[in-house]
């Protein structure tokens, strides 16, 4: 990677670490994230819709299942899948979050905990983007306690299975294919996973209005009232919550990444803007505190990216702990808050102003700073590991 194909805001240039056939398909995704989705982002938050039109160039992009190993293709490393998490967040983390519900969340539920026979039928379809997944795990009234307080059940009867309950904050919930529905057994109180079809009777979803943090996504409330779906539905290798928490551990790494991305969008922004906004007969960049914001902005995302950098390497060694990806995440997003907070206020008022840009990743901070465990929720994580005493209540 030449030195004008670097962004400026990777100070250590990590990603010179990439090969140089990953750091030339980083640049490509990087044009292609300019040209084809960044002119449509604002527009998108501003009318909470996804751009279901891109889905065509997202497939031709290549940009699902990249980290996982198919026959006569190999998965890319987990270097180039965080620092793609990364690029998308930078532009819209909107994007990056329907990319981590689709090819995080719900593929990966499947690599990681369905039969070989689920795999054969789901996976193809959601590589194509044929089919769109979404996964559902928070609920209306469990969020941190989901795994202990989980409410929505499933009940065998003979050759189906019968989920009542209902979830909430499901990405992807109001147009998915297939859903990743997680339900307290009746029979043994473990948590098991279920593939549930849309259009299954006494299943559905309903878009979740007002959101001002990710607006683009489409987060749904779903209901399940008496739904059967045939046993071959549950996923075969999903028995308890600790099979859960396999998936989460690989997806907070995700976004963390994210995190990262989401930085780096709004210190360019707010880069370019100290230096062409003018006050006081010069730039603004040229003043001390508007080069100090700067400066705290990029000791974030260089210490953010640092960490990232290091969790792939140890998902890529096999070696990533729960306790890892956990302070991962909530040391990201908590910089993330940060740092687009300092940013926002470089713009002054014109920083509320979505033309800007700044405002969208600033509100959408919020969002990846709250799901897939709250910074407090990863924290006992990590406590517990400092200290071998578990705080959860």
């Amino acid at each position: 990677m030449t030195a004008d194909q670097l962004l400026p805001a990777d100070f250590f240039a990590f990603q010179s670490l990439l090969t140089d056939t990953e750091q030339k398909e980083l640049v490509t995704l990087r044009e292609f994230l300019a040209a084809e989705v960044k002119p449509r982002v604002n527009a998108a938050w501003a009318a909470a819709e996804f751009p279901m039109d891109l889905i065509p160039r997202f497939v031709e992009a290549d940009l699902v299942g990249r980290g996982y190993e198919y026959e006569g293709r190999p998965r890319v490393s987990r270097l180039l899948e965080g620092f793609t998490a990364m690029e998308l967040a930078r532009v819209d983390p909107s994007m990056a979050t329907f990319f981590g519900v689709h090819n995080g969340l719900a593929l990966g539920s499947l690599m990681l905990l369905g039969s070989a026979e689920q795999q054969a039928r789901w996976v193809p379809s959601m590589r194509s983007m044929e089919t769109i997944g979404a996964f559902g795990l928070t609920e209306p009234l469990g969020g941190s306690d989901v795994a202990r307080g989980m409410r929505t059940t499933a009940r065998r009867d003979g050759d189906e299975w019968v989920l009542d309950g209902a979830k909430r904050w499901i990405g992807n919930g109001t147009f998915a294919d297939v859903l990743i529905v997680f339900a307290r057994d009746v029979a043994d109180d473990q948590v098991k996973g279920f593939l549930v079809e849309k259009g299954t009777p006494g299943f559905s979803a309903a878009k979740i209005e007002d959101k001002f943090a990710l607006r683009t996504v489409q987060n749904a409330d779903l209901t399940f009232t008496d739904c059967r779906i045939p046993a071959s539905a549950k996923l075969e290798n999903c028995n308890s919550f600790r099979d859960v928490n396999k998936v989460l551990k690989e997806t907070r790494a995700g976004v963390a990444w994210a995190g990262v991305g989401c930085q780096l969008g709004a210190y360019e922004v707010a880069v370019a803007y100290a230096k062409e906004r003018e006050q006081f007969g010069r730039p603004i960049g040229g003043f001390q505190l508007i080069q100090d914001l700067l400066a705290r902005m990029l000791g974030n995302v260089t210490a953010s990216m640092g960490m990232t950098v290091r969790v792939s390497q140890l998902q890529e060694e096999g070696l990533l702990r729960d306790d890892q990806a956990a302070l991962a995440k909530s040391y990201v997003t908590s910089r993330c808050r940060e740092t687009v907070a300092w940013a926002r206020e470089l713009f002054g008022g014109n920083g509320i102003v979505l033309e800007h840009d700044v405002v969208r990743f600033f509100a959408d901070a919020e969002a990846l700073y709250s799901y897939e465990g709250t910074r407090e929720m990863n924290t006992l994580i990590v406590g517990r590991s400092i200290t071998g005493l578990s705080a959860f209540a």
